[in-house]
């Protein structure tokens, strides 16, 4: 098994909850049940799952990923027990219910971007750079050493192996919570979304959703329109959903997924389903813009 040490989390800006537990940067986890085997199994088997797909990648002959990469998020449920993995910006966000039996978010990941404290140190050990482009002042970008192309708007990937010398890895962020009754629903995203929808309004659209197969392609129609609303000049960026809905029996669920590419013509879009792991990217490179399908607009 992969040692928890190699574990670096980073939830200083997180929400934190009775139910969610961490492993700590000296992998030291804080689970005090029955459960705590099963769980730190779990735990474990996600970053040695994330470590083999980096190395799969690498070996691809077909794919050229030394300047491409995805962002990640994985979630495993077993009965009551949840544990989410993630890497680069994608997104999961719980729908629960509060105190006072309102619907409200709780984001159960941290957006690895490259200025999180704890990752622009890493880099910086790395020789890497950080800094934003005139044009995109809001947005924090990874740089090699002595080249100011391409630049990456994340601090964990897959591939995009021009930058692992450099203070990128593959190592995913992992959390574990327990389930209550209060929970409801889980939403697993790319970055497409969160950059226009916020946790709230997202909240909102799936609960709103007539049926629970169509709550995906809700979300993705409305960050859709918000991508021309917001940035009319851009390419509307990689929007991808999965929903999961939980029962208050924690061993019955249902999911609906929808995504849609970043190039959308006559305002029309095609249904790809996905699986509960959501893909994404952030790479920005003058060479590559309009090139790579993967590459992102410079919104991401």
């Amino acid at each position: 098994l992969v040692s928890l040490r190699e574990i670096s989390l980073n939830t200083a800006d997180r929400k934190t909850s009775e139910s969610l537990v961490h492993i700590s940067a000296n992998g030291e986890s804080r689970i005090y049940n029955k459960d705590q085997d099963m769980v730190q199994t779990l735990l474990t088997s996600i970053v040695k799952a994330y470590r083999f797909m980096d190395k799969e990648l690498k070996m691809q002959v077909d794919v050229d990923c030394f300047c491409s990469g995805t962002t990640a998020v994985t979630m495993f449920k077993q009965g009551q027990h949840l544990v989410v993995g993630n890497i680069g910006d994608s997104r999961v966000v719980l729908g629960t219910r509060n105190k006072e039996n309102k619907l409200v978010p709780f984001q159960l990941t941290e957006d690895l971007k490259p200025d999180v404290p704890a990752e622009a140190a890493r880099i910086k050990r790395c020789r890497g750079r950080i800094f934003a482009l005139r044009d995109e002042p809001g947005v924090a970008r990874l740089w090699l050493p002595n080249h100011n192309s391409p630049g990456l708007a994340m601090a964990r990937a897959f591939g995009d192996f021009c930058f692992k010398d450099f203070g990128l890895i593959s190592v995913p962020d992992v959390s574990y919570r327990r389930l209550t009754e209060k929970d409801e629903f889980l939403v697993l995203a790319t970055d497409g979304i969160w950059d226009v929808l916020t946790n709230e309004e997202v909240v909102e659209i799936v609960a709103k959703a007539p049926t629970r197969c169509t709550a995906g392609r809700a979300l993705v129609e409305a960050a859709v329109r918000n991508w021309r609303w917001k940035f009319p000049t851009s390419k509307v960026d990689d929007c991808a959903v999965v929903c999961l809905f939980l029962d208050s029996k924690p061993d019955k669920l249902s999911t609906a997924s929808f995504s849609v590419d970043k190039h959308i013509s006559n305002g029309l879009t095609e249904p790809n389903t996905t699986s509960t792991s959501t893909p994404g990217s952030g790479t920005v490179s003058p060479e590559l813009n309009g090139v790579e399908e993967s590459t992102e607009s410079t919104h991401s």
